[in-house]
């Protein structure tokens, strides 16, 4: 008989490719991992790991077994579901990840809707960036999330995870005002295509992401798409900041509606053709179960009542 921690070993190896990696995330030793893992290729009675000094690779056996192990782990979400569906009342903690700009915009009205709904809830919070999301969700740490993904960087599909839509938002440009009078750049962003509005920016100096992250990733392609390579000078993750840098005229960067609401005296914001898509994120199967239920209907009615849902933000367009 197979055990399913240990093919709940095997299919963390298979995502994250290291068993040191597998280790860390779960929380033991990596000789114990190996030693399960050995211990499941005994159960299953073929080779599942290929080992090459210090790496391992899974066998044309050991991923067939990661698709079973995916569809077992899926039936037994669904029968926790079901069995907390059976009791009375929606209690007991909840592991919630969100993404930086999520916090301050969806999550308070969310678990204020929560509170008032289902008081037995207790709902812990974790900032998390939306790429370990995943991997949160199926160790464990997490529950449920919020995530995101943007044109141009879409999200890589997981069999492991499901997702429902939250919010589709608008991206603008933020330019500060002086730099109008600049004769070197931005003083003719005009018109509707991604050409057109980002074009007279091409020489401007850029406010980006990190490197490694998705907001990283879709600035420098929307860029290459309008046809220039960014000019990159500031890389910093909060919103607030790259509107505050992008005002006092320290260069064009990328924000999302959400993030426009508080946006400081200086700033210029144009309309893209860019969207973000927010949605909530679960394991595979966890869909039913009442408390994931309880703060997928709370984060949508938090979105509408705060006005973000088909909304465009505050500033005049350029």
């Amino acid at each position: 008989m197979l055990d399913l921690r240990r093919l709940r070993l095997l299919r963390e190896l298979d995502r994250r490719g290291t068993i040191a990696a597998v280790a860390e995330a779960l929380s033991f030793t990596a000789s114990a991992v190996s030693q399960q893992l050995s211990v499941l290729e005994r159960e299953a009675g073929v080779p599942l790991l290929e080992r090459s000094g210090r790496r391992v690779a899974l066998t044309p056996a050991g991923h067939a077994l990661v698709t079973h192990a995916d569809a077992v782990l899926e039936r037994l979400e669904l029968a926790v579901s079901e069995l907390a569906g059976a009791r009375e009342g929606i209690g007991g903690p909840l592991r919630i990840g969100t993404f930086p700009s999520g916090g301050p915009a969806i999550v308070p009205a969310t678990l204020a809707e929560l509170a008032q709904r289902h008081p037995a809830l207790e709902p812990m919070v974790q900032e998390i960036d939306s790429a370990r999301v995943s991997d949160g969700l199926r160790a464990g740490e997490l529950d449920v999330a919020l995530v995101h993904d943007y044109d141009f960087v879409p999200a890589t599909p997981d069999t492991t995870v499901d997702q429902v839509p939250l919010l589709d938002e608008p991206m603008y440009l933020a330019t500060g005002a002086a730099a109008d009078t600049d004769t070197s750049w931005g003083a003719a962003a005009r018109g509707d295509s991604l050409a057109e509005l980002l074009g007279p920016w091409a020489t401007a100096p850029w406010i980006t992401a990190r490197d490694g992250t998705t907001g990283h990733a879709m600035a420098v392609r929307a860029c290459q798409a309008a046809g220039f390579q960014p000019r990159i000078r500031h890389q910093v993750n909060d919103f607030r900041t790259v509107l505050a840098l992008a005002a006092i005229g320290q260069g064009a960067g990328f924000v999302p509606e959400m993030a426009t609401a508080h946006a400081p005296e200086g700033v210029v914001l144009t309309r893209l053709p860019l969207y973000r898509r927010s949605k909530v994120a679960f394991r595979t199967g966890g869909g039913a179960h009442p408390a994931i239920a309880a703060f997928v209907a709370a984060a949508r009615t938090a979105v509408d009542t705060t006005g973000h849902r088909g909304t465009s933000a505050g500033r005049t367009p350029h």
